[in-house]
């Protein structure tokens, strides 16, 4: 009698859109490092990047435009109070998880 194996893809799509989002966080700190910033400036809710950095790195960072997309239909960014781009509460933990609180820190 040969054992069957049943593949559970219910938890691909899940899986795989965690794994872009990680990628996409990687990806953001590495680009916000060559251009100047650092993690705290997505990360702190009252920080945030304004629309003309968010342009400059649109233009400086062929990635920066789709890692941005990620992030916002993820529901991982957002748009603060005053119109500035910030990693959400969820965004924040999954970049403490990768980076560690002290790369990142939001005190």
């Amino acid at each position: 009698m040969h054992a069957q194996y049943v593949h559970d893809s219910s938890h691909t799509p899940a899986i795989s859109a965690q794994r872009s989002l990680r990628h996409c966080l990687s990806s953001v700190a590495e680009m916000l490092y060559d251009h100047g910033y650092v993690l705290e400036s997505v990360t702190l809710a009252q920080r945030g990047l304004a629309e003309r950095e968010l342009n400059a790195l649109r233009t400086q960072a062929p990635g920066w435009a789709a890692c941005q997309k990620t992030l916002e239909v993820s529901n991982a960014a957002t748009f603060n109070a005053y119109g500035r781009f910030v990693l959400t509460a969820m965004g924040r933990e999954l970049m403490f998880d990768m980076f560690g609180q002290g790369a990142a820190d939001c005190a």
